[in-house]
């Protein structure tokens, strides 16, 4: 599975881009996709996941009710849409996805800090204030 995230660039706080993760490989439509971000100087965290059917979906508590994440399983491309970014938005973005298929979104939670996932490419997300 080759990931490879778009769509970042630089915006004033309030405001809003649209990220993109553009998948190929095997069984693509049926894992699990993660979005999570790493900020200079610190670890790589969870933001959101969607499920195979786009139906279970999470998001870490402090991108609730600004970001959503939605998944279109022709194009084989996950959608994270990040609306009044803040300065502490400010990170690399990278998309993941599930090594094995049909797993619930709750899953790719824990995934920040290991290798038990396909990487992409990150998308640089700068947020001025």
């Amino acid at each position: 599975v080759q990931l490879q995230a778009s769509g970042g660039g630089l915006v004033q706080a309030g405001g809003s881009l649209r990220l993109s993760c553009a998948a190929s490989g095997r069984a693509v439509g049926r894992r699990a996709m993660g979005w999570f971000r790493q900020a200079p100087g610190k670890e790589r965290e969870f933001v959101a996941a969607i499920d195979w059917s786009g139906n279970d979906i999470y998001y870490t508590d402090s991108v609730k009710g600004r970001f959503t994440i939605s998944r279109d399983n022709v194009r084989d491309t996950v959608l994270l849409q990040t609306n009044s970014l803040k300065p502490e938005d400010t990170a690399v973005y990278y998309c993941a996805a599930d090594l094995e298929q049909w797993r619930s979104a709750q899953r790719m939670r824990d995934k920040a800090s290991t290798q038990e996932a396909y990487w992409g490419q990150g998308t640089q997300v700068t947020v001025s204030s």
